[in-house]
């Protein structure tokens, strides 16, 4: 949707010039939101973030922001792309620099990826992979067909026991979530604003999605 507004949240974690960067490529107009009380007057919602889940759900609890997005994603319906960090910190609990709460909106936890893959793959996952779409995923992004590949960065991953809100998956010698969607929520594990062409258009799917 071109010149849709796209509300960034500032989490403490975030590469939030790219990401706003990738949003105003995609056509829209992008604005950067770092209180509870921008949040909670915002539309389409962007939580993005880099480096520790831990470290970005302690400044969402802290800031108040945390209780704001679930008032307006989770109680008002309101969308959301959460990218990376930004989708693990939705998970109940954060096993990163020990037992950390998370905001608690899916069921499950964010684990080490050494935990899961064998000691000859390399941790962190970096780099462009193929992604496996479920049917929800099709209804996140109508733009984008077939398997396309994203830009990936991270050493943790999720795990949830609600299979029906995995929205794709990677196959990194075991199956690896690499997008939720669940409610008014779409979650990436990779980069859209890293992906080139396959991101933007993610982006402008996100940008017309009424769920």
């Amino acid at each position: 949707m071109a010149g849709a507004e796209a509300h960034i949240v500032d989490c403490g974690a975030n590469n939030l010039a790219s990401v706003v960067n990738a949003f105003r490529a995609a056509g829209a107009k992008p604005r950067i939101v770092k209180t509870p009380e921008e949040v909670r007057a915002a539309d389409r919602l962007v939580l993005p973030g880099v480096g520790s889940a831990a470290h970005a759900a302690a400044h969402l609890k802290s800031t108040g922001i945390g209780e704001a997005l679930t008032d307006r994603v989770r109680r008002q319906g309101h969308p959301m792309l959460a990218i990376c960090v930004g989708m693990q910190v939705l998970l109940e609990r954060l096993r990163e620099h020990g037992d950390t709460a998370g905001l608690g909106w899916i069921p499950g936890e964010v684990v080490p990826l050494r935990e899961l893959l064998a000691k000859s793959t390399r941790v962190p996952h970096m780099g462009w992979t193929t992604v496996s779409p479920t049917p929800s995923l099709a209804n996140v992004l109508g733009k984008v067909r077939g398997a396309p590949t994203y830009f990936f960065c991270h050493s943790f991953t999720v795990a949830t026991p609600r299979r029906d809100a995995i929205a794709a998956t990677i196959d990194l010698g075991a199956e690896i979530v690499a997008a939720l969607r669940f409610d008014t929520v779409f979650g990436t594990q990779f980069h859209p604003e890293r992906s080139h062409m396959n991101g933007q258009r993610l982006i402008e799917a996100f940008l017309d999605w009424s769920p």
